[in-house]
């Protein structure tokens, strides 16, 4: 990673930053419960830990990348207007409400797409 950038995509970006800088700590820890479930080795009381670091930050990462670009979150999802009138939602993963991508990707994709390398080494 060479770097992160916030962008407020919903609300008043006051409310936001007030939000993520320190005032409540509800989103970390609905982060940490997320990676718990989606990690096998971060459960607790598991046989299915990590002896090396390295397998560790591997793992953690497949999860990362699981949950960015693989997973359609509620939360996100957008109204699209159908012709029959009713109410029809559009599915986004992060990567795509950040503007990263523009479907959600499938496990099959994610294992076969090699990422570009990184110009600042």
């Amino acid at each position: 990673m060479i770097g992160v950038k916030a962008k407020t995509i919903y609300g008043d970006e006051r409310e936001v930053v007030n939000k993520l800088s320190g005032g409540s700590t509800s989103y970390v820890e609905r982060t940490n419960l997320t990676s718990r479930h989606m990690n096998g080795r971060l459960v607790r009381k598991t046989l299915g830990y990590s002896k090396e670091l390295k397998m560790l930050r591997a793992s953690s990462i497949w999860e990362d990348v699981v949950y960015n670009f693989g997973r359609a979150l509620k939360t996100l999802r957008v109204e699209s207007m159908a012709s029959d009138d009713k109410r029809h939602w559009i599915g986004r993963s992060p990567a795509m409400a950040a503007g990263l991508t523009e479907h959600v990707w499938e496990i099959e994709e994610l294992l076969t797409v090699l990422p570009l390398p990184s110009t600042n080494s």
